[in-house]
């Protein structure tokens, strides 16, 4: 009886070795909807483009239609 509750441990240390082991590794990256991935540090976010693109439009004195197809342009680059 012993021997098979010390196997039954044995056998669980293994099957989660590699999970413990794993703290320090980078993990893949999670996909956003959409299947495109999440952001990285380097690429601007949603909301970041969102505020350069307002800001700019402010700057040049959009207003109205103009505005709004200056804001969806400035989205999607």
């Amino acid at each position: 009886m012993k021997l098979m509750c010390l196997a039954a441990c044995a056998l669980a240390a293994l099957a989660f070795a590699p999970a413990a082991g794993a703290e320090g590794q980078p993990q893949d990256e999670p996909k956003a909807e959409g299947g495109k991935g999440a952001p990285r540090q380097a690429e601007e976010s949603q909301q970041d483009r969102m505020r350069r693109c307002a800001h700019e439009a402010k700057e040049k004195e959009l207003k109205g239609e103009e505005r709004r197809s200056f804001m969806s342009a400035c989205l999607h680059r």
